[in-house]
């Protein structure tokens, strides 16, 4: 590939003819990110943007199976939408399961009456066994009950849990976000009453976890190979992503460059029994400072509650620390439920369901109305890439 290309908005005008439906090149970068940005839509550098394929080892194994997304080009070589389309391996009792999911879905305002022909074309795909999006919102989760996905069948994904690690900061981004004249001044007296609410209620992690010994590690070494041999065979009847070292490391190779990822560990005797990684999702416009859980998983499952407790402890210390403002969980699981109500968390509504999902096998369709087989996290899809 070429050097990184330079992203510069161009104008996109209606044209009499249609425009044409084709597989997306990496050379669409400039043209696609610059129909992102133009939207408000969050976009990778080029780098970052090429890696979703070059170095996934899904699509690597898949040999070119399916393509890495969709353009609606105009008959003058505008780009007037774009959809990604990233390919996951996931296993459930003992099958492999190619999965896609969506990214960046955008079209252009004069081309709107297009949009669906792009995600149509994402549920069309024939060798895809399960389709994943997890980053929906209000815009888009319409268009997808026209292709009848299923909202995910665990946990509350319009909802999360979260924890204040620097009321002033958070609420200072409270009211820039509100649109509110002299937030800084107006924070102070919210800040107060947020600190007085999490000591009444005991919303902390005082005393959480503490006979857990709880690492750090600045990348996913050997020890993650050998856990995710155990993991699938603790949780072979459950659907989940393909975590092995080489998978984890592409995932999360960008955040883990930029400092934005922080990976817990908790071992027994060596060996590794538990992770949690964690990813910075700042707010730049309001001026938000936030961390989220990306992915925790645990093969010791009598002590995963107190293990996940240590770990969220452990990254709650940290954004004190350095002063990031919340601890956020998204998409509210009956097991983050039970397991974190003890440090009383806030928390949010979202304006939109985030998870959805669909197959076009019969037999796998039914198998997944099954809620036991289902432990969702923003690992999966691309909520957390």
């Amino acid at each position: 590939m070429s050097a990184p290309p330079q992203v510069k908005a161009q104008p996109v005008q209606k044209s009499s003819k249609p425009p044409r439906l084709r597989e997306a090149r990496f050379d669409d970068y400039a043209q696609a990110a610059a129909l992102a940005r133009k939207f408000d839509l969050d976009t990778e550098e080029y780098p970052a943007w090429t890696n979703l394929w070059t170095d996934n080892p899904a699509y690597q194994e898949i040999h070119g199976k399916v393509p890495m997304g969709w353009v609606l080009e105009t008959a003058e070589g505008a780009i007037a939408g774009y959809l990604g389309n990233i390919p996951l391996i996931y296993e459930l009792e003992g099958r492999s399961l190619l999965a896609a999911t969506t990214r960046s879905w955008v079209v252009d305002s004069a081309y709107r009456s297009y949009s669906l022909l792009l995600v149509g074309t994402f549920f069309q795909q024939p060798n895809v066994d399960l389709f994943l999006p997890t980053s929906v919102n209000s815009q888009s989760a319409m268009p997808l009950s026209v292709f009848q996905c299923a909202r995910v069948p665990v946990g509350d994904w319009d909802r999360t849990l979260f924890w204040i690690s620097k009321p002033q900061g958070f609420a200072e981004s409270y009211f820039k976000k509100k649109g509110w004249v002299g937030p800084r001044a107006l924070s102070y007296p919210l800040a107060f009453g947020i600190s007085l609410r999490d000591y009444l209620r005991g919303s902390r992690f005082r005393g959480c976890g503490r006979d857990v010994a709880v690492g750090s590690s600045s990348d996913f070494d050997d020890r993650f190979d050998a856990f995710w041999l155990a993991l699938r065979q603790v949780k072979s009847g459950i659907l989940l992503g393909v975590r092995n070292r080489d998978a984890l490391k592409w995932h999360f190779k960008f955040a883990l460059l930029r400092g934005e990822a922080w990976i817990y560990t908790v071992e027994d005797h060596g060996n590794l029994v538990a992770y949690g990684v964690f990813l910075r999702q700042d707010r730049g416009l309001v001026g938000l400072k936030r961390v989220c859980l990306a992915d925790f998983q645990c093969v010791d499952h009598r002590n995963a509650q107190g293990i996940l407790l240590a770990i969220l402890r452990e990254a709650y210390d940290r954004c004190r620390r350095e002063s990031i403002h919340m601890l956020e969980l998204v998409g509210v699981t009956p097991f983050l439920e039970k397991a974190t109500a003890s440090a009383s968390p806030h928390q949010r509504q979202l304006p939109a369901w985030m998870y959805y999902y669909k197959t076009n096998d019969r037999v796998l369709s039914a198998k997944l109305q099954n809620a036991s087989l289902w432990e969702p996290s923003i690992f999966d899809g691309d909520s957390s890439l």
